[in-house]
């Protein structure tokens, strides 16, 4: 088994990155996911009331909780993935409680992944994105930045074992994050004519933030 997690703020990429492993069949395991679900279980709008939620697991279940209702999702997909090495991407860790909740379940099999970008980066690719107004409001971004490291993502970030720096193009980060997951692109493309692909690519669909 070979667990991979990701952590980064938003729009630092963390979403193009589960694109990436996705395309070359590596399963992914979006940590977000577990809220959605339990707010849907409460009967209410994942969009309104993950952020409560999420809170609600916590304090009703431990800080770990999250991580902890991920784990049987991350066997599950591992059981059923047809990657040879049993590769699984974990999207959107946030704090030191659930790293050592998977570092405990996984032993040397879990590598966290710190995915970097400055501000004023994020905020154009969320802007780009614009899933919905808050995108392009730059004082949102900065209250999510600080309830993000408020939960201990900023630690969490430091103790990564990997760290993906992504303020290049496109195309190079998504060859680094398949350095990092073990794939090649699989195209049969020469390196120069992958990297003009995902350039063109990159004008319309920036990478973003997963979470």
């Amino acid at each position: 088994m070979n667990v991979i997690g990701t952590v980064g703020l938003p729009g630092s990429g963390k979403g193009e990155a589960a694109n990436v492993a996705e395309a070359a069949g590596i399963p992914v395991v979006v940590m977000g996911d577990v809220i959605r679900a339990e707010c849907r279980h409460r009967g209410l709008d994942p969009a309104q009331h993950h952020g409560r939620i999420a809170q609600a697991l916590r304090e009703e279940e431990g800080d770990d909780a999250i991580a902890a209702r991920t784990l049987p999702r991350i066997r599950e997909a591992t059981a059923e993935s047809d990657h040879d090495d049993d590769t699984v991407l974990v999207d959107g860790l946030r704090s030191t409680v659930e790293l050592e909740c998977f570092r405990e379940a996984f032993g040397d099999d879990f590598t966290l992944v710190a995915i970097r970008a400055p501000f004023e980066l994020r905020a154009e690719r969320l802007g780009e994105r614009g899933r919905d107004d808050s995108d392009s409001d730059l004082e949102a971004l900065r209250e999510r930045d600080d309830r993000e490291l408020e939960l201990g993502l900023g630690e969490t970030l430091e103790r990564a074992d990997v760290e993906i720096d992504n303020t290049d193009s496109l195309a190079a980060f998504r060859e680094r994050v398949r350095d990092v997951l073990g794939v090649d692109d699989g195209t049969g493309e020469s390196d120069a004519d992958a990297a003009e692909t995902a350039d063109v690519a990159g004008a319309a669909d920036p990478g973003g933030d997963g979470a």
